[in-house]
């Protein structure tokens, strides 16, 4: 396969039972659907399922502003959906304190917490029709026959499945009944929605499709959303900010720009999105050696330091030989080991002299070519790369 590798532009940077409805007063009344989105303070939080054991959750720290989008992305056993659970009453802390609007919900049963909830599952009433699903939380709060007709028909305008109130979910695709969930979770107006990689068992463009829908949802009611992924471009499409965790511990927060731009470890780096990662010394203020090359440094720092060079695919550029480097540039030589088509971009594969690899992506269109096996020098600028702690 074929590639450009010259003139190159920015490329890219990728039968179930439902749990009980939170009950309320017969008294309560429902607001209508879109209510503003509640603040939730999680205060050194912690979880840990048996002595001598290391820690689910790990005296974590968060602010969640009211009627963010915020999402907690990490590998499998990361704590992020144990926190999640902790959050919505599922799972008790070990220690620690959750905080709704200023008032400590830590022991509040999950029931009295009034927030709606979203699963992978879906955990739709299969003999249930789709309006009777929709108003199950409703009738539980004991909301008026002509009022939980309302709402009903309302969430179900607002996911788009007005006309399907009659059907059953086995009547669905994946797609229709993860569109009733949500309208299930957001009928009663919470001031919190949670959601469980509600994605993850869709294909790829019904997922891009979905995600839309649950970005346009969280604009049009202000609510707070807590999401929970592993999936990196997931997070990066629909959040305000993201919560990276790992074993246990927030390890970066901020918004996807930042946390993909400026990174501040290597964990970061390589989890969110690709990354070619240089393990060299910062050696003094402005130079940065990596075996027997010496590179521009524009950020600020001591020097001294074993800190890593970070530069993102999309900023990575090639040329066939050190001549055809602009000057001012950073650059290593490599060997091309991959090529593959993205349809607007290239990921070129690269192995580098040391034994480490990376990868650029680039534009699709440029006059040069490049293959598997070819020798290239891979460049950046200074100010495309980023330094990074272990």
């Amino acid at each position: 396969m074929r590639s450009p590798i010259k003139q190159q532009t920015s490329g890219p940077p990728t039968s179930t039972t439902a749990p009980p409805a939170p009950a309320a007063p017969a008294s309560s009344v429902t607001p209508p659907i879109g209510a503003s989105g509640g603040r939730v303070e999680l205060v050194d939080l912690c979880k840990r399922y048996g002595a001598g054991e290391r820690p689910a959750v790990d005296h974590v720290d968060l602010d969640i502003e009211p009627g963010e989008f915020i999402t907690l992305l990490g590998p499998s056993g990361s704590g992020k959906t144990t926190t999640l659970n902790m959050i919505v009453g599922f799972t008790e802390p070990t220690s620690g304190r959750i905080v709704l609007n200023g008032r400590d919900i830590t022991r509040m049963p999950a029931h009295k917490r009034n927030f709606g909830m979203v699963f992978q599952n879906y955990a739709l009433f299969p003999h249930l029709t789709v309006a009777q699903n929709v108003a199950f939380p409703l009738r539980e709060r004991k909301v008026p026959a002509a009022e939980t007709a309302r709402l009903v028909g309302g969430a179900l305008e607002l996911v788009d499945l007005a006309g399907m109130e009659n059907r059953r979910p086995h009547e669905l695709s994946g797609g229709q009944q993860q569109r009733v969930a949500l309208a299930r979770a957001v009928v009663f107006s919470p001031s919190v929605l949670l959601l469980d990689e509600p994605l993850s068992a869709l294909d790829r463009k019904l997922r891009q499709s979905l995600q839309r829908e649950i970005k346009r949802l969280h604009d049009e009611l202000g609510l707070t959303f807590v999401f929970v992924t592993h999936d990196q471009d997931e997070a990066m499409t629909l959040s305000d900010r993201i919560a990276i965790f790992d074993h246990g511990r927030i390890v970066a927060l901020g918004t996807p720009a930042d946390l993909y731009h400026r990174p501040t470890t290597q964990f970061v780096a390589r989890f969110l999105g690709e990354s070619t990662v240089f393990a060299g010394r910062h050696r003094s203020a402005d130079v940065y050696e990596w075996h027997d090359r010496k590179w521009a440094v524009e950020e600020q720092g001591q020097g001294g330091e074993e800190r890593a060079l970070v530069v993102r695919p999309e900023r990575m550029r090639l040329a066939p030989d050190e001549e055809s480097v602009p000057s001012g540039s950073n650059a290593a030589p490599a060997t091309v080991t991959d090529v593959s088509f993205y349809g607007t971009y290239y990921r070129i594969e690269l192995a580098f002299g040391d034994g480490s690899v990376g990868c650029a992506a680039l534009p699709v269109g440029a006059p040069a070519t490049v293959e598997p096996g070819a020798g290239v020098v891979a460049h950046w600028r200074p100010a495309d790369q980023v330094l990074v702690s272990e």
